[in-house]
Formats: structure tokens, sequence, C-alpha cells
């Protein structure tokens, strides 16, 4: 994978499962107030992270380890957990009390807020001022009061873009074959011009590419992720809604159901795994897809044809795009005050972060000048997700970027709206069987509903009398409650 398709992993991470942990091997050392070390006895971090293992790993982590010990006193040793297998091993290394320093912990990999409130990270309010200060210089103050949870920083997370954007994507080349225009794109019905064109000239294209984790975009922040509850971004009252009931999805499905019938999805759409296939060889016109800067210059590359996209939703921080890449220190942690010297050195120096990001230069990757490279062929052997491993924006530019990349970046981050709810995490405890029971119901409807594959004004009140038969009242109840408590603890 070369560094700008894996750098579309930043876009694209939302969906896949993984993680990063560091755990100390070397026996703990006194040390002074800063939690310093003799400079010939190093602690010894063992970090596991993300991703497919990579042949060179010992390799890089062996000059890396030549550098931190000289700055920090530490030595790494890299472990990496495959992206399927992540969330799975970690639970078992937490639970088993193994020792561990640092751990990758997401949204969507590893349950950040879920494992700190089982108390498997250490707090960090208090390391964070005393060996994390270039960490809270570097970052957005939103990364940081967004992933507070119950009050408590528990995870640094990676600076990287800050909202969440939908987009339309359009392949190029059909909209140049057929001279269309997307100027007038600007919501989900004004798709269909473009969509019946590319239906009646090319049958062997997907109009609108949709597989089962397609949702359109309606202006709600979800309780918890593809579940039915639901708070309103623009002009919040702060009342917990079933999103089938809502105006604005009703509206959407009957779209989405509208174009199904005239052919324009797929027709297996409610149960496609992926569309990997249909990206690969161009037979797609439209989808939706998560934006970051200069995004439709990665899928472009990625796909190997032009790939240009539209604002579907405006840039809007949520609690998930907060929490999509972060690090935390294991409250088993016997060194937290290396640990948390190791991660600020990482997400603030140049040097450590593209070492760790793209491996030994010379070997792996050349210099192009300052703060550009490419790869070289012994990349192959190590080839890192750059999201996942801190501070993104410190990262060398590839040779192909535009000078000011990183500057688009800051731009994009300060346009992102905070949701009304960002840094609200409801507890589930009291609730647990009621979602599970959701849980069922949802799966039974959800992605026929979302894909249009149904008749949304026959099938969302058969979905509502099941899921207010599973407790989806009961539950929202109790957000409800919760959500009017941290309203006023926050003076919101």
């Amino acid at each position: 994978m070369s560094k700008m398709k894996k750098r579309l992993a930043v876009t694209l991470g939302l969906t896949l499962a993984a993680s990063l942990a560091l755990s100390a091997c070397g026996t703990k050392e006194t040390g002074d107030a800063k939690g310093s070390q003799p400079a010939n006895k190093p602690v010894e971090l063992i970090w596991y992270t993300i991703g497919t293992p990579q042949k060179d790993v010992d390799r890089v982590m062996a000059e890396v380890s030549k550098y931190t010990s000289e700055k920090i006193g530490v030595t790494v040793k890299m472990n990496m957990i495959d992206w399927g297998d992540y969330s799975q091993k970690m639970q078992v290394l937490t639970a088993s009390g193994a020792d561990m320093d640092i751990m990758f912990t997401s949204s969507w990999a590893f349950d950040y807020v879920q494992n700190a409130r089982k108390g498997a990270f250490k707090p960090i309010d208090d390391l964070l001022p005393k060996y994390g200060q270039g960490i809270v210089k570097e970052l957005d103050p939103v990364f940081l009061s967004g992933s507070k949870v119950d009050g408590h920083n528990y995870g640094v997370p990676a600076n990287k873009e800050l909202p969440a954007q939908d987009v339309w994507r359009f392949n190029k080349n059909l909209l140049d074959k057929y001279n269309l225009k997307t100027d007038n794109v600007n919501s989900l019905e004004s798709l269909e011009p473009l969509l019946k064109t590319i239906k009646e000239k090319e049958p062997n294209v997907y109009p609108l590419a949709a597989d089962k984790t397609f949702m359109p975009y309606v202006p709600y922040d979800y309780i918890i992720e593809k579940m039915p509850m639901a708070v309103k971004l623009d002009n919040p009252d702060y009342k917990v809604v079933n999103i089938l009931d809502t105006p604005e999805m009703r509206q959407a499905l009957k779209t989405m159901n509208s174009y199904y019938k005239a052919g324009y999805i797929p027709t297996e759409a409610a149960t496609l795994g992926s569309l990997s296939d249909v990206q690969v060889t161009g037979k797609w016109f439209s989808d939706k897809a998560t934006n970051q800067p200069l995004a439709d210059i990665l899928w472009s590359s990625s796909y190997g044809y032009p790939v240009v996209s539209k604002p579907a939703s405006s840039p809007t921080v949520y609690n998930w795009s907060v929490m999509g890449s972060m690090q935390a220190i294991s409250a088993n942690s016997k060194n937290p005050e290396k640990a948390m010297e190791f991660l600020n050195l990482l997400n603030t120096d140049p040097v450590l972060r593209n070492m760790v990001d793209s491996g030994i230069e010379g070997v792996h990757y050349k210099k192009l000048d300052n703060n550009r490279m490419e790869n070289l062929p012994d990349s192959k052997n190590y080839d890192m997700p750059t999201f996942s491993l801190g501070n993104v924006l410190i990262t060398y530019l590839d040779k192909n970027d535009p000078a000011d990349k990183w500057d688009q970046f800051k731009k994009f981050n300060a346009a992102g709206v905070p949701s009304p709810i960002l840094g609200f995490n409801f507890d589930p405890t009291k609730v647990a069987t009621e979602i599970a029971a959701v849980q069922n119901v949802k799966e039974e409807f959800w992605s026929s509903l979302m894909t249009g594959t149904v008749d949304p004004d026959k099938y969302i009140p058969l979905a509502d009398q099941k899921f207010k038969a599973a407790g989806l009242d009961k539950i929202m109840a109790e957000v409800q409650s919760q959500l009017d408590a941290w309203r006023a603890a926050n003076k919101k």
C-alpha cells in the first residue's frame, strides 16, 4: 500500500476494527519526580498496534529505540495485531491483567468509552499537564474536551481531521463521458437526474452504490451509532427521538425506496458486505463517503481513476470523530509517567513520528526536502496505518501532496461545528437488556430501510412496533434523564 493509499485510512479507518497497545515488561526503576530513568537502564515499552503485521517492525523499532533511549530513557518493542482481531485480543489481554503501558482505543475498535468505564485505562488528567505539555499545545482543545468520559480524560486523541463531513462521491470518468454537472447536487433528491442518465446509458453500472452499511444523511447525532435514538443538530432542544419517526429520515427513506424501485441502487444492497470490487472496476457512478481535506486526491490515487465529491452535510464534530484514533495508558501500567513522556514525544517530535510511521530513511523511504518524502521499494516491508499512530499533522508530505496540505487540515478543523451533545456519553448499564433486544430488532429492519429495499410507509410502523416491544421507550427515557443531568452539569 502506497503512502497515499495508507493515508486514505484516515477517512476509511472508521469502518475497520483495530488497536494500539503499549506494555511495560522491563523492571520498574524509581527515578526522579519526572519519571526519568538512569541512562543505562531504559524502560522497555511493548507496543501493540493496529494493522497487518509488518516484516520490518523489529528492524524499525531497533532504530526507534536508539532514539527514544537517548531522548527519554525508553526502548520500544512493537507487536501488531491484525485489523479484525484487535478488539477481541485486547479484551482478553486487559481481562487477564497483562502488564501494559499504552494501547490504541477508539470509538470503533476496543471501545474507548466502554473500556474507560470498566477501569481499563488510567485517568491522565494529572499526567497531561506534567508530561504531556506538547500534546496539549498541539491539539485543538475540542479533542480533549470532547473525549472526556464522566469528566475525565483517559486517552490522547490523534491530531488529525476533527469534524466529520458526508460527501457525495462521483466517478469522474462517467461525469465527463456524459457531460454531467454536479453544480446542483445539494441533497439526496438532487441526485435523481444524474442517476436517471446513468441508469439509461450504463446498464452495467451502479448509479448509486450502496451496501448494507449505507445510511442517508439527516441532521441528527445518534446516541449509539446506527441505533434509532438521536438528537437534532440544528436548533437543538436536546430531545431524544426515534430517528425513524423524524420527518427528515422519513423523507430520505421514501427517496431511497423510489431510487431502489427505479433500479438506481443494487438489488442486493441490504446484504452487500462491501463494494470494493465495484470500486476497483469503476462500475459505479455515485456513492456516499466521509470526507477529509484532499480526499478526492486520495480516492483517485487509490482507485486509479479520478473521483470528485460534493458536500452532503456540514463539517460536524461528533464524539465518534473526536475519538476516532486514541492512545490510552493502561490502568496496570508500572510506568505511567514514561508512557506519557513517550506519547508526548511521539506527538511532537517529527523525527520519531516519521520513523514510526514510515520506517528507516534510506531503507523504506528517502527524503526529498525537509518535510517531503517518497517511498522506496522496501517500504512494502513496513507500511503502517498513519492515522492510528498519533499526530498526523507532523508527518512528512508525500512527493505529490500540495505544500499547504496541513494548513488545509487546520482550516477544515476550524470549520467544524460541535454537535450539541459532544462530550455526552450514555451509560447503558441500567438498560442493557433492552439495548440487546432493540439491537436484534434493528438487525431485522435497519439495512432494508436505509437502502430503500422496502417501503418505509409499510415497514417503519412494523419496526416501531417491534422496537417498542423490545423496550426502546425505556432506553430513550434513560438517555433523556442522563442527557438532562449532563446539560445541567455542563450548563448547556
